[in-house]
């Protein structure tokens, strides 16, 4: 697998101070994309161990409060093969982090229909995520003033509360709200 980028203290792709990785490769090619340069699978660095080590070391930074996945396309098959180590690594170190991921696919046809069905990373991927923002990125639909995603027709998911409720529960901002702590002077 290679990656794009890995944007350190990011803000703008979820809740809080993040790590983003951009993984290469993408085969929605949606036009308008804003990542266009990361569809070729071979394009940027290879995602190596020494990879893993160095956002997982920035990680135990206290500021940061997860992990995003995005691309190109992170559930890409071959790019599930890719993660799937790194994600339980990551999950194993910080179970209290959160962990997003932007896909064109859709959850409930794609990741819980046919990839899980032949896909065995699929299912363990999706039991570390806690947000999922599904669906392909239209371009007639473009929207900047929507939180964290580009498209009207984008779902924000929050994976952990549907797979208990057996449907899709869409995330809810409110449920990120952190009380900072504070020091007495």
């Amino acid at each position: 697998m290679h990656y794009a980028e890995i944007k350190y203290y990011d803000i703008a792709n979820g809740p809080g101070v993040r790590v983003s990785l951009f993984v290469s490769g993408c085969t929605h090619k949606c036009p308008g994309c804003f990542n266009e340069i990361a569809w070729p699978f071979d394009y940027g660095k290879a995602f190596t161990e020494k990879t893993e080590d160095e956002i997982l070391t920035a990680l135990e930074d206290e500021s940061y409060q997860g992990l995003t996945l995005l691309g190109g396309e992170p559930m890409e098959p071959q790019n599930q093969k890719g993660l799937l180590p790194f994600i339980r690594r990551y999950k194993e170190k910080f179970p209290e982090k959160d962990l997003w991921c932007f896909t064109g696919y859709l959850y409930d046809r794609d990741l819980l229909g046919w990839m899980s069905d032949k896909l065995p990373e699929t299912k363990e991927l999706l039991s570390y995520m806690d947000v999922l923002v599904d669906g392909e990125f239209k371009q007639e639909l473009k929207d900047v003033t929507l939180l964290y995603k580009g498209s009207a027709n984008q779902r924000t998911i929050d994976v952990k509360k549907s797979r208990a409720a057996g449907s899709i529960v869409l995330w809810d901002p409110g449920d990120d709200i952190t009380v900072s702590k504070t020091s007495h002077l």
